[in-house]
């Protein structure tokens, strides 16, 4: 995928808003389980921020002591920050280097995915009827079907009709799978969505 810096405001937008969301959240909420297996809605928001406190010499050094291992060090990372005072986390999604962070390889698209999703991962949980712009989210869908970038959550869409149904996207032919923008996006990230918002067999 290329770098669009076009991009750069639509992923500053989504960091901001999720932190809107939860400036005021309670204990309780924060540590509601999200649809990231295993992680709380703390632990998600620890392993969003990681570049706002971690240079990177920083971030090399822990992967380095993680032998390389990106998958252990964001769950070890997660779950040591996970324990900060919220008012930081929520700083950190308030950021400048998080408005302008970009995954390595991944540039602004990869940056846009990564905050929509786990923004969805954490608001949904929450019963909280945020969903990105009609723009954002397209791209998003975008990049998961077109890129093939659900391919590395292990969902298939051979064969299958997505349609969105707030949204006016749609993607292939074959066995329909119907639902609103942002459940889509989810399930192609293979998430589980809540009971009766997709119409259609699972990914």
């Amino acid at each position: 995928m290329n770098d669009d810096a076009d991009l750069q405001p639509a992923v500053a937008a989504e960091f901001l808003a999720l932190a809107d969301v939860l400036d005021s959240a309670t204990e309780a909420q924060w540590d509601t389980p999200s649809l990231c297996a295993g992680w709380r809605v703390r632990e998600v928001i620890a392993h969003m921020t990681m570049a706002a406190r971690y240079s990177e010499d920083a971030f090399m050094a822990e992967l380095r002591r993680c032998d390389f291992d990106f998958s252990r060090l964001s769950n070890e990372v997660a779950s040591r920050d996970a324990g900060l005072p919220a008012s930081q986390l929520v700083g950190d999604l308030r950021s400048e280097v998080m408005q302008h962070w970009t995954p390595p390889g991944g540039g602004y698209h990869g940056a846009l995915n990564h905050v929509v999703i786990h923004g969805l991962d954490v608001t949904v949980p929450l019963g909280v009827p945020r969903r990105p712009a009609d723009d954002t989210i397209r791209i998003v869908l975008d990049d998961l079907t077109s890129g093939g970038v659900h391919q590395h959550f292990g969902t298939s869409i051979g064969g299958r009709s997505l349609q969105a149904t707030n949204l006016d996207w749609s993607y292939g032919s074959g066995s329909v799978l119907r639902g609103r923008a942002e459940d889509l996006a989810l399930m192609l990230c293979g998430r589980t969505v809540p009971a009766g918002q997709i119409e259609g067999g699972p990914l």
